[in-house]
């Protein structure tokens, strides 16, 4: 291994058995003193049929000691985003702020109980809407809703919405014959799903050599009548910036068809532009990708869904509505610049929040609840303590370090487009290939350098496809750690292939035979008798 990589260090490395392969008969975790009160029999307290009658048999026997180092040593094995760069493409891992995590934990926040009244949820409620405010001046989309769990639950949602109103505009004999959603060939996978559960048919639009939507193709699928919309990502899934977006939006429109933007790369956007003003009917957003709360582990999420004022009446309900009374100026919350003006009531107001069902065009409820109330207010913690600036400044950081990437690797890399990325970019293993080494291999050995891979054989149309996103938490020092392994790897690929093609080499397993793993997975452990007579 290359010399001046700095971020790899010998270290040790336990291996860990199962906590039931360290069970030995007689140990134990706990020592009780001797009983100094009348005993009770157990029946008296929990009845027979709660009552386990093995004796706790098959349960492993362990002390304190043994517990504590197994799981202390397992939890050491996870990459997470606090260990260190996670450049995983089209996904934005940002760092979560503690401050973010500090709020969440407010008692009053915390222990709100869901069923709650309006009158005892009123802070709750506040929150909410004021998130909403924040996230329709961002987007410059006056609508919203933050009851989507997901970012493919508000794409969805979106697509849902955008269906409800052509019903309505069109009348349903019409409308049924709009059925078709076009989707350009480097979307989001989720994209075709959601469009499928809506009742839309999909035609895919083709990608011109610079990676941007053919508008020639997508002119030429709008001049059927039976366009319904557009659902596209901007910057695309590919990094670049659609430049010819607001056309785009225009050449739907006039076909009839409205505009659904995937806000999952927001990250390049916020401060800089706003989808609103591109052309932009509905957008999804990613609170854990743009906003920094959590991100991955089976959730929980929040796609908040935004759409123009015309397509208002269609967002999920029940609506959260403030009214007030009383006197008090109000004031503004954060210097948006351009945007209209977005204000909460100071002290000498008497706001009151309120959930209106009164929508009737409404697609209806689409989570239990109010969506899931920890990420929002995580979210409202990130954007408060950023401000505009703040926010801005992140948009700038994230773009400059993908930039950063890009200059640094395409001396050993295929860029397959000139085009300036945005906050991701791509490159691709032909070079690495013509010696066997694939980009698979290229991940894989990146472990031994102590980084989590980056994102691989994605987009589709990219062949060998290396999506690289290292977003704003990234310093320079941790960038060029990254830069030299890649290099690093590009020059094993060349003199020592070999080397690349059995990587991993310092984890505790190799490489596994993935086709078995995924069809005779090990969900349990068996004692060794009854796992030898299994098999």
């Amino acid at each position: 291994m290359d010399s001046n990589i700095t971020k790899v260090t010998t270290h040790l490395s336990h291996n860990e058995s199962l906590i039931f392969e360290r069970s030995q008969p007689g140990r134990a975790g706990f020592s009780l003193p001797p009983l100094d009160v009348d005993e009770t029999a157990v029946d008296e307290m929990i009845p027979s049929q709660f009552q386990r009658e093995d004796d706790l048999a098959g349960m492993p026997e362990v002390t304190e000691v043994d517990v504590v180092r197994h799981f202390t040593r397992m939890c050491t094995w996870n990459y997470s985003i606090d260990l260190g760069l996670y450049p995983l493409g089209s996904c934005t891992m940002k760092y979560n702020s503690r401050l973010n995590e500090k709020v969440a934990r407010i008692a009053g926040f915390a222990n709100l109980h869901p069923l709650a009244s309006e009158q005892e949820a009123q802070g709750a409620l506040e929150v909410i809407y004021e998130l909403q405010e924040h996230l329709a001046e961002i987007t410059g989309l006056p609508g919203i809703s933050l009851q989507p769990a997901a970012g493919a639950h508000g794409e969805m949602t979106g697509i849902m919405i955008i269906r409800a109103f052509i019903d309505a505009r069109d009348g349903k004999e019409a409308s049924a014959r709009r059925r078709t959603m076009l989707i350009p060939d480097s979307a989001h996978g989720t994209n075709p799903a959601s469009a499928h559960l809506s009742g839309f048919t999909v035609k895919t639009i083709r990608s011109t050599a610079e990676g941007l939507t053919d508008l020639a193709h997508l002119r030429e699928l709008c001049a059927h009548g039976d366009v319904a919309g557009l659902m596209l990502t901007n910057p695309n899934t590919l990094g670049l910036f659609e430049r010819n977006i607001q056309e785009i939006c225009r050449i739907v429109h006039e076909a009839g068809g409205l505009v659904y933007m995937d806000g999952a790369n927001m990250n390049a956007l916020v401060g800089i532009a706003r989808p609103g003003d591109m052309g932009v009917d509905v957008i999804h957003l990613n609170l854990h990708k743009t906003f920094s709360t959590p991100h991955g582990g089976g959730g929980p999420g929040s796609g908040p869904c935004c759409c123009t004022k015309e397509l208002e009446p269609f967002l999920p309900v029940p609506r959260i509505v403030r009214t007030e009374s009383g006197p008090g100026s109000p004031r503004g919350q954060l210097a948006w610049g351009g945007g209209r003006d977005r204000v909460q009531g100071n002290g000498g107001d008497t706001a009151t929040f309120k959930l209106d069902f009164d929508y009737p065009q409404s697609i209806g409820r689409v989570k239990a609840f109010l969506g899931n109330y920890g990420m929002m207010l995580r979210a409202l913690a990130y954007i408060l303590t950023h401000g505009y600036d703040g926010l801005r400044e992140a948009t700038e950081a994230a773009v400059l370090n993908s930039r950063y990437i890009a200059h640094g690797l395409i001396s050993d890399y295929e860029k397959p487009f000139d085009s300036p990325p945005m906050h991701e970019v791509v490159f691709t293993d032909k070079r690495q290939a013509r010696k066997g080494v694939h980009t698979l291999d290229i991940a894989k050995r990146l472990i031994d350098y102590g980084f989590h891979p980056m994102t691989i054989y994605f987009p589709l149309i990219v062949s060998g496809a290396m999506l690289i996103e290292p977003t704003e938490s990234v310093g320079r020092q941790e960038l060029d750690q990254f830069i030299e392994a890649m290099r690093s790897i590009a020059r094993e690929a060349i003199e020592d292939p070999d080397l690349v093609l059995n990587a991993p080499h310092t984890t505790r397993i190799g490489r596994l035979d993935e086709a078995a793993a995924a069809r005779k997975p090990v969900l349990r452990w068996k004692p060794p008798s009854q796992a030898a007579s299994a098999s």
